[in-house]
């Protein structure tokens, strides 16, 4: 099949990947433009970008492909049969989902319609979702409401963050994508009522709708007051973005692990012993201060006060310095029994 790929982050490119191993035919790759990034604010490609210009395979980076006629009719004229979309970051206007003759396909990182929008892997993280998927979907103007043809669902570890999960999602979604694509070519042009009805896809119910809003700098701030399963949930699914405050620093958390007994077959050996030692009875409330360092482990990293049950904390980045863990955070935080994490 002919096929035009609009993508643009490095979840993306497995799918890229995927579609040129199955020895699809790409006659091109749409992505966003450069964006200037880094301390000497240089324009760096987007990874779909780069893995495009390794491939040889033509880009075009629209900067807003709804308010671009021209650039529409570039990709128009290419001749694709499909367009396969992962990602992209621009909502594609109907002059532009019209275009290719089998449709404009989605391949989206959550079970629909739970997480339509940009940020479905840190919500259901977040949100302490128990699975996520995978679901590849026709598209239509709205936001990722359109009927789903493929779906597949993927359980989430209590210790995974959202870089992993990310990980296995972008290979599942290319695997997807390559079992879809035999079905959206034998099913054939035509009205797209037509088309969508020989494929057999689900239509979206409106129940169970919820929407993965952008993060921003406040959802990355941690409130030690709040449980510590919250808390464990935010550091693994803003990673590496959640961020508190160490002696005047700013200090992201990387990694943690809710010290609670009724999760004990979930954590690490480590913090198993230790949820014996710190966790608490239904009905039992924390009497220490949430923030504070109730207990420095030795090659693990310390253990922190929450409103009920505290958490290990296991990896993290002081401002200035690189990311550690264990033996070599304890030492870079200077941290002792009493210390405060937010003051």
């Amino acid at each position: 099949m002919r096929i035009l790929f609009w993508g643009t982050p490095a979840y993306a490119v497995s799918s890229l990947d995927a579609l040129v191993d199955a020895r699809h035919e790409l006659v091109g790759v749409v992505t966003q433009p450069d964006r200037r990034r880094g301390r000497g604010k240089a324009l760096v490609p987007s990874p779909v970008k780069a893995r495009a210009v390794e491939l040889g395979l033509p880009v075009f980076t629209p900067e807003r492909i709804r308010k671009e006629p021209d650039c529409q009719q570039q990709l128009a004229a290419l001749g694709a049969d499909v367009y396969v979309v992962v990602a992209f970051g621009q909502i594609l206007p109907k002059e532009v989902l019209q275009q290719p003759p089998l449709g404009c396909w989605n391949g989206h990182g959550s079970l629909l319609p739970r997480w339509r929008g940009a940020g479905p892997i840190q919500w259901s993280l977040i949100e302490g979702d128990a699975e996520t998927g995978v679901g590849i979907m026709a598209m239509e103007e709205g936001l990722d409401t359109g009927p789903v043809l493929l779906e597949r669902a993927i359980s989430i570890a209590l210790r995974e963050n959202a870089h992993q999960l990310a990980e296995r999602l972008a290979r599942l979604t290319g695997e997807l994508l390559v079992e879809a694509l035999p079905l959206i070519e034998a099913a054939g042009p035509g009205p797209e009522a037509e088309r969508l009805a020989r494929l057999g896809v689900r239509t979206q119910p409106d129940e169970g709708m919820t929407y993965a809003r952008m993060l921003t700098k406040e959802d990355a701030q941690i409130d030690w007051s709040a449980s510590a399963l919250a808390i464990h949930r935010q550091i693994m699914g803003l990673y590496p973005a959640a961020t508190s405050s160490w002696k005047g620093k700013r200090l992201k958390v990387l990694s943690s692990e809710p010290l609670i007994k009724r999760l004990k077959q979930d954590l690490s050996p480590e913090a198993q012993a230790l949820a014996e030692r710190w966790g608490l009875n239904a009905g039992e409330s924390s009497s220490h201060t949430p923030g504070t360092v109730l207990e420095c482990v030795d090659s693990t990293g310390f253990v922190v006060a929450s409103s009920g049950c505290p958490l290990l904390i296991r990896a993290a980045q002081l401002e200035g310095k690189s990311a550690s863990q264990g033996t070599q955070l304890l030492q870079q935080l200077a941290a002792v029994a009493g210390d405060r994490l937010g003051d």
